[in-house]
């Protein structure tokens, strides 16, 4: 028997977001999505120096990968040619322990 897929999880949408959000204070939904607007340009540049966090919510790290060089690896008992990678800088969004305890 195949098992049966769950229906996918609709995400809120940033109008949605705000809608939600002007309706829990009273606020007009316009000066809401201009805080949200604000939010995610003081979140953008505070990423760049390596660490935000949204209390509550989440913390937003940058991690820096290291390059790779190019060179020959078996996988599966056959000889792969792997092309060298530059490094990168990765931004990861983790939990904050609050937001875990509560789901």
């Amino acid at each position: 028997m195949a098992p049966m897929k769950k229906a996918a999880v609709k995400s809120l949408t940033k109008g949605g977001l705000a809608d939600a959000v002007a309706t829990e204070v009273e606020m007009k939904k316009s000066e809401v999505t201009k805080v949200l607007n604000s939010l995610a340009t003081v979140a953008a540049k505070e990423v760049k120096k390596g660490k935000f966090v949204i209390p509550g919510v989440c913390m937003i790290k940058t991690r820096t990968k290291p390059a790779t060089k190019a060179g020959e690896k078996t996988m599966f008992g056959k000889t792969v040619v792997v092309k060298a990678k530059p490094a990168k800088t990765v931004v990861k969004a983790f939990p904050v322990a609050a937001l875990k305890k509560s789901v």
